[in-house]
């Protein structure tokens, strides 16, 4: 039981490492929209959870290959524990002049995504935890 009840949050702390450092990207594309030269970057969170939770050795992040049994996190987090996936450049939608890539529609509709996904996580992460804690109460609590 406790196992299951810890890969299962786990997985759920990863995703919301993961949920927070695309949030961070997303942010700064955003905060550079103005910025000549400015290339948009972002990541692909579905193949960055995948690596994260089946222990992927070293094909994300850093080049590092972690140990087996270091936690869900390898090969896509950092030695200081920041998520580390794999960046990748967006394509623009147009060329713009002054050759920066960012499309304001495209990273605000990736911001509130992101958001959205963030809070059904944290949901996620509070439900089991709720789940875990009715089951331990006696019926004599209530």
């Amino acid at each position: 039981m406790i196992p299951k009840l810890t890969a299962s949050l786990d997985f759920h702390g990863q995703a919301l490492l993961l949920r927070a450092e695309r949030q961070r990207l997303i942010a700064g594309n955003i905060a550079n929209a103005d910025t000549p030269g400015f290339k948009a970057r972002d990541f692909d969170f579905a193949s960055a959870l995948r690596a994260a939770s089946a222990g992927a050795t070293g094909a994300i992040g850093d080049g590092v290959a972690n140990a087996p049994g270091e936690g869900i996190a390898q090969g896509v987090m950092q030695a200081g524990g920041r998520p580390a996936p794999l960046l990748r450049y967006a394509l623009p939608a147009q060329t713009n002049l002054d050759s920066n890539s960012v499309d304001m529609d495209r990273e605000r509709a990736a911001f509130a995504q992101n958001a959205t996904q963030y809070e059904a996580s944290l949901r996620f992460i509070n439900g089991s935890v709720r789940t875990v804690l009715d089951a331990m109460k006696s019926h004599h609590q209530g």
